[in-house]
């Protein structure tokens, strides 16, 4: 889940074939992004792929 005092993440990981689906919703703004990955690699790459990809955006929403 988030760090560095960061807000509250939700997060979760649907397998769709070979592939796993991770979204990543920021509770404070409602803002979701979606990553797929491989589903041999580990629910924590995963996880911190889709956290940083929400990161990116909400730092470019905030730059806006």
């Amino acid at each position: 889940m988030p760090n560095r005092g960061e807000g509250e993440v939700i997060v979760e990981m649907r397998p769709v074939g070979s592939v796993v689906r991770v979204a990543a919703v920021d509770v404070a703004t409602g803002i979701e992004v979606v990553v797929m990955g491989p589903a041999s690699a580990s629910p924590q790459t995963l996880e911190q792929l889709a956290l940083a990809k929400l990161r990116r955006r909400l730092a470019t929403d905030k730059g806006s």
